[in-house]
């Protein structure tokens, strides 16, 4: 296509929110970590490590009685408090700017556990109340 010298009407979405197909047989709670599946289907966040973390969940996605896709997830990027993983993968006010990585769809930790976990976000800052990740 060659370039324009005319205005043009160029449309936009918001990319902080998305949506995408759930898997089948999956209920997604409201508040969590939502990856992609290798097949491309909205999951629970799991310490599968071939999933990519999309964000999270702005309302349940109760697909639980349906067929890959039949429903959408709603997910949403930004900054979220997760639960932080104990003792030996605990993160940390030093880990802030790092990688974590997701346990569980509300538990991120410091390490991916020998590349068996997907990357979750960048630690943004951790407190009393948890991890909080952002989701970029």
């Amino acid at each position: 296509m060659a370039a324009t010298t005319a205005d043009r009407r160029t449309m936009e979405r918001d990319g902080n929110i998305q949506t995408l197909g759930v898997k089948a047989a999956t209920l997604i709670p409201a508040g969590v970590i939502v990856s992609k599946d290798t097949s491309g289907r909205a999951v629970n966040g799991t310490a599968t490590v071939d999933d990519v973390v999309l964000g999270v969940s702005r309302e349940i996605a109760d697909n639980s009685g349906g067929a890959d896709n039949a429903i959408k997830a709603t997910i949403q990027k930004g900054v979220f408090c997760f639960a932080n993983s104990p003792a030996g993968d605990l993160i940390v006010a030093a880990d802030i700017g790092l990688n974590c990585y997701v346990v569980d769809n509300q538990t991120v930790a410091k390490t991916s556990a020998t590349n068996t976990r997907p990357v979750a976000g960048k630690v943004f800052d951790v407190g009393a109340e948890g991890v909080w990740v952002e989701f970029i």
